[in-house]
């Protein structure tokens, strides 16, 4: 019997790449965001979601979206969407829902991450549960967070400021060519770190939080 390979999927763009191999986009808001920042995260056409506010400067970017995450009312009032995007798709959801039903969404559909672009860094703690199930990286104006679920993670850092946040007094220790320091987390603390790799542990998740532009 021969067995032929899956076939590939033709995703977002003229790259082909296997289902769900690449960490989706999820776009839940423009403000503060352009597309220079985004299109690195483009590059092998993941499945592209953006939240229905956010259409409008998405589709100015000239780039194809997957699906949009509307409410009725938007999928009746747009639905040339569905022909000038296809094949585009709405996904229902009540008002201020896209976060949780994009994500559920993703989840549904075995996607291993998504990159979430234009959410606020104060979720990050509340996206705790969702890092059981997703590799999530969250993009805020010039920062990107992403979590470490506790134990030990080290990392090579250029010189620079970077930001740890966690619950409350969460104590966190870090060891790197300036010693050895150990302190609870004030929710969100910054700390200089310097060329080479540091190295953290922590009992519990701990977001870490890098700049992304100067």
């Amino acid at each position: 019997v021969l067995f032929l390979p899956k076939p590939l999927e033709l995703m977002s763009s003229h790259h082909f790449v296997k289902e769900q191999q690449e960490p989706a986009v999820f776009i839940l808001n423009t403000e503060g965001i352009s597309f220079e920042m985004v299109a690195p995260l483009l590059e092998w056409s993941p499945t592209l979601l953006v939240d229905q506010e956010s259409v409008d400067v998405v589709l100015s970017w000239g780039i194809k979206i997957d699906i949009i995450l509307a409410t009725s009312s938007f999928q009746m009032e747009n639905r040339q969407l569905l022909e000038e995007q296809y094949p585009l798709r709405f996904l229902t959801i009540s008002v201020s829902q896209s976060l949780e039903e994009g994500l559920h969404y993703l989840v549904a559909s075995q996607h291993k991450g998504v990159h979430l672009v234009g959410l606020d860094h104060l979720h990050c703690l509340q996206l705790e549960e969702k890092t059981s199930h997703l590799d999530l990286t969250l993009v805020d104006g010039d920062w990107k967070y992403y979590p470490v679920k506790g134990g030990k993670f080290s990392k090579w850092f250029a010189a620079s400021e970077i930001q740890i946040l966690a619950a409350e007094n969460q104590p966190l220790e870090i060891s790197n060519a300036n010693g050895q320091l150990l302190f609870p987390v004030q929710y969100l603390t910054q700390i200089e770190v310097p060329e080479g790799t540091s190295t953290f542990s922590s009992t519990g998740i701990f977001w870490i939080g890098e700049r992304v532009r100067a």
